[in-house]
């Protein structure tokens, strides 16, 4: 790995999105967005609903929608292990909007606690997939 790069991979449960050496990657971390460079410091943090954005120069070569997970940053670069991922291009907006819409439906209608809590999940990971879909 070149030393003015930061190696970065994104593993979501049904495929390997990203292997890559970047410039920068922007993360939706749980406390707030994070960059990581070449030679960053270690650290780990939990992922919120989001989108990751891989730089290559002064610019965003690609945007990956994340609907959670947590990142670790080594000495050898940055994982991310994704609870589900896919590049912001294959969202389709109308698609979105409708999951979004219904998640909110059943969230109205849940019976209980756990169910409530799960379905509040639901919907925050919804209503961030449908803004990165308009963002796009």
């Amino acid at each position: 790995m070149a030393v003015d790069k930061v190696a970065f991979e994104l593993v979501a449960p049904e495929r390997l999105l990203a292997s890559i050496e970047a410039d920068m990657v922007v993360i939706p971390g749980a406390e707030g967005d994070f960059g990581v460079l070449p030679q960053h410091a270690p650290f780990m943090s939990l992922l919120r609903p989001g989108v990751i954005s891989i730089y290559q120069g002064d610019k965003v070569d690609r945007r990956v929608f994340v609907a959670g997970g947590f990142a670790e940053v080594n000495e050898r670069g940055c994982i991310v292990l994704a609870e589900g991922a896919e590049p912001v291009e294959e969202i389709q907006a109308e698609a979105a909007r409708r999951t979004l819409r219904d998640a909110e439906e059943d969230l109205a209608d849940a019976k209980n606690e756990a169910e409530r809590h799960r379905l509040e999940r639901a919907v925050e990971v919804a209503r961030a997939r449908v803004e990165a879909a308009e963002a796009a």
